[in-house]
């Protein structure tokens, strides 16, 4: 072959190469997508779960939880348990264990888009946000400002544009609404109308629950159809750690189950501060503490949608201060996903809180390791995995779509290596090796897998120095903060049409103005 024909064919495969990536990507074809199976890291033996779960009951049945609301103490005594002189609950063996063997299993957490239902059961992985973060970080000046409705609305369209963000739980708190029912109902809708995705949110009131479940019934297109479809879920805080049950969140948590809302059952015991520091002890206290918020939700109504949400926070034990991005909270996390495994129970655990208050080095390598960690473990939902700063108390635009590169790797390391006859290869070896042109780069394996077998960055940098310095030498922040603003500048979510908005704003007190939600 001449050296011109080998040119040719190289520009050749460079071009075919190009037109590929051009290319949409059907979803049956893509090389990561969401409700990949994990569980490949698993820091407890099968002898270790059992030891945890068992302290879990003994915890329940000898223990209990104090400050019950009498309605509670109705509903679980009547199923079984048991109030004590000292005016605690507690729970036996027996009941938890019925109620694990009738609990809902295989649950589908829809989407206002049917396209992006998702389906817990087994190790299918889901990555999405969450918080309560009070502040906006400002990626170029290192400021952090209160974070505000308008901020909520638009991280949810951001979300909702950014492929590897499964599903959206509010990650801020909107400072600008004082009232508590402002903030609840306003928070939902903001929610609901920034994302096609499934949302998560959460209640101080359960007239506000109430009122919200109004108002999702409109989108929805009735009761019926919501109770068929609900795309909206609660993360309750149920307990004060250590095993105290929370009086205002219990109510809301009645008002939801009834309401056909499924609810993520979320204890967030702080190791060595409102949970044991030995690790097993806080993975033992976090699991008892979401097994009687199960018991709890089976007997409001059997078989409700919950989802097992214990979240083992970790202190720094020099200062006492949350070290949400510490390898120790990698590995509980991933501890409690094996835990919801072994029950065979829908699981949500937090990942990705690093402790950095900018997107630099030290934040992307805390995220990195904890959500690999958790996605390896099988996680059905990894929560607060993108956006989040300084242990959940800032909120960065930018970094929801560095994350989102982040996140798209983790899932390809998640996926495996596929190994069959075909992908073995040795035919293709062959070809190249004796048929020509000494590489595989236009070899037609290459074409058909480049985009099917690999994950590529929108934001991360994979040019030669020569080719960087040319293009501006640009930080991932920097080409962050433009991707931010394209998208943001153009995405907005048209799944709550126009007639539904206007009769809800007749209806309820909408704080979003309507301008907010068009382009400019």
């Amino acid at each position: 072959m001449g050296e011109a024909e080998i040119s040719s064919r190289r520009r050749g495969g460079r071009a075919a190469r190009r037109e590929l990536r051009a290319a949409p990507i059907p979803e049956a074809a893509r090389p990561v997508r969401p409700g990949l199976a994990g569980g490949r890291y698993q820091p407890l033996t099968a002898a270790e779960i059992g030891r945890i779960h068992s302290a879990a009951l003994d915890v329940l049945e000898q223990i209990g939880f104090s400050n019950p609301i009498p309605s509670c103490v109705e509903l679980m005594t009547a199923a079984g348990a048991r109030l004590t002189d000292e005016g605690r609950l507690v729970i036996p063996r027996a009941l938890v264990e019925d109620t694990l063997a009738r609990a809902a299993r295989n649950l589908v957490l829809h989407a206002a888009d049917p396209a992006l239902d998702m389906e817990l059961s087994g190790t299918r992985v889901h990555f999405g946000t969450a918080g309560a973060a009070v502040h906006i970080v400002d990626s170029d000046t290192g400021a952090y400002r209160e974070s505000t409705l308008r901020d909520l609305y638009d991280m949810a369209r951001l979300a909702d544009a950014l492929e590897h963000i499964h599903f959206f739980q509010r990650p801020v708190v909107a400072r600008d609404l004082a009232a508590p029912r402002d903030l609840d109902l306003n928070t939902c809708y903001a929610s609901v109308a920034g994302t096609r995705k499934h949302v998560g949110t959460s209640f101080v009131d359960p007239a506000h629950v109430t009122e919200s479940l109004a108002m999702l019934h409109a989108i929805a297109g009735g009761e019926a159809a919501w109770r068929a479809r609900p795309f909206v879920s609660m993360s309750c805080c149920f307990v004060v750690p250590p095993m105290t049950f929370a009086e205002d969140a219990c109510r809301c948590l009645e008002a939801a189950v009834r309401g056909g809302m499924p609810v993520l059952l979320l204890a967030a015991g702080q190791a060595g501060a409102t949970s044991p520091a030995a690790l097993a002890g806080a993975v033992v206290q976090e699991v008892a503490e979401v097994l009687g918020a199960l018991v709890y939700v089976n007997a409001i109504v059997p078989g409700a949608p919950a989802i097992f949400g214990p979240w083992p926070f970790v202190s720094d034990l020099r200062t006492g201060a949350m070290s949400g991005g510490s390898g120790e909270q990698g590995l509980l996390s991933a501890a409690c996903a094996q835990m919801g495994q072994f029950y065979d129970l829908p699981t949500g655990v937090p990942a990705g809180m690093t402790d950095s208050k900018l997107p630099d080095a030290q934040s992307g390598y805390e995220k990195g390791y904890t959500e690999a960690l958790l996605g390896l473990s099988g996680a059905n939902l990894i929560y607060e995995a993108a956006g989040m700063h300084a242990s959940l108390l800032g909120f960065c635009f930018e970094s929801l779509v560095i994350d989102n590169d982040m996140i798209g790797s983790i899932l390809r390391t998640i996926r495996g290596i596929e190994v069959t006859e075909d992908s073995l290869s040795v035919e293709t070896v062959r070809q190249v090796c004796t048929q020509g042109p000494g590489h595989f780069l236009g070899h037609e394996q290459t074409l058909g897998l480049m985009q099917a077998e690999y994950v590529y960055p929108e934001v991360g940098d994979r040019s030669s120095p020569k080719e960087w310095a040319e293009a501006g030498a640009s930080d991932v922040v920097e080409r962050a903060r433009a991707k931010t603003r394209e998208i943001l500048g153009r995405h907005y979510p048209g799944h709550v049409d126009a007639a539904t908005d206007a009769a809800i704003r007749e209806a309820f007190d909408i704080k979003l103005p309507p301008a907010a939600m068009k382009a400019k």
